[in-house]
């Protein structure tokens, strides 16, 4: 007999349909196969599918898996904010917080309720600072971004960075180059296989605007997503980044800031950014945004 599963498309980081960056959700996956939850990942197409499962543990409340078109990811920062805003709707939670099992360990999600609708805050996994892209390898990378050492930021060293899922920083001086760009797709997947890392994120400082902080754009074609709109496991590691490279200032305590992503390819979205600060070193990220549903319907398998 077919089983119904709960099936969700929800943009998230945005408020406007069609905007931001688009997540399908599972919202009932108990029974779903790792065939079939690849298979569904595939048939959306969205950079990410989560799949809510319920939990066997007192440890959390919802264990939730999160695939690419291609393959399985630990965590994702818009499939989470549109996970826990599709179980919001669809249980009519009040406020509160609940533990989610992911990948990248048992992490905290906020539940924010206002104005009949809800706010999501997802803390992210243990900050890492991986390797600093340099030589050869950086040369293989600006070559297939299009752009030159000149159009680095100074002081702004390409690395790997890591909040459960991780991603190469890459801080370049114009939005009208990070705007124009136009990557060689082939050329980044197969760096990401030499240097372990399947996205970048390039962006760009705007300290003249008081609201939005950065500007950015993610490649991951390695796993299946050539450009991603708003990806919060690009930002967060972000927020530790410019923190512990002494690259913005703070209050030795917290560093917020909002970034703007997805204008390039007409799916802007907007997502705040907190990091805890001790000891003028970054401890701990939070990422948080609004969410949309574009649409839900039922699968039967």
């Amino acid at each position: 007999m077919a089983k119904k599963y709960n099936l969700y498309q929800i943009d998230s980081f945005t408020k406007e349909k069609f905007t931001g960056n688009p997540a399908g959700v599972i919202t009932n996956a108990d029974g779903l196969t790792d065939c079939e939850m690849q298979k569904i990942a595939r048939e959306l197409n969205n950079s990410e599918t989560a799949f809510i499962f319920s939990s066997d543990s007192n440890e959390y409340d919802v264990h939730i898996r999160f695939f690419t078109p291609t393959s399985e990811v630990p965590i994702c920062g818009h499939a989470t904010i549109a996970a826990h805003y599709a179980r919001a709707i669809e249980n009519n939670l009040d406020a509160s917080r609940v533990y989610h099992k992911t990948g990248a360990g048992i992490l905290p999600v906020d539940i924010i309720k206002e104005n009949n609708d809800y706010k999501i805050v997802m803390t992210q996994g243990k900050i890492e600072f991986g390797d600093i892209i340099d030589g050869a390898n950086k040369e293989i990378l600006l070559s297939a971004l299009n752009i030159s050492n000149r159009d680095l930021l100074e002081n702004y060293k390409i690395q790997i960075v890591s909040t459960g899922h991780s991603k190469v920083m890459i801080g370049i001086k114009s939005i009208e180059t990070l705007n124009k760009m136009q990557p060689n797709y082939d050329t980044l997947s197969k760096l990401s296989k030499v240097i372990k890392c399947n996205g970048y994120y390039v962006f760009t400082v705007d300290e003249e605007d008081n609201d939005i902080l950065v500007h950015g754009r993610m490649f991951a074609p390695v796993i299946g997503i050539n450009e991603d709109p708003v990806t919060g496991n690009a930002n967060g590691p972000l927020g530790a980044y410019l923190v512990y490279h002494n690259l913005v200032e703070h209050n030795n305590s917290l560093f917020k800031f909002k970034a703007k992503q997805g204008e390039a390819i007409n799916r802007a979205g907007i997502i705040e950014v907190e990091v805890k600060i001790e000891d003028k070193k970054p401890v701990e990220v939070k990422i948080s945004g609004n969410a949309v549903i574009a649409f839900k319907t039922e699968l039967s398998l």
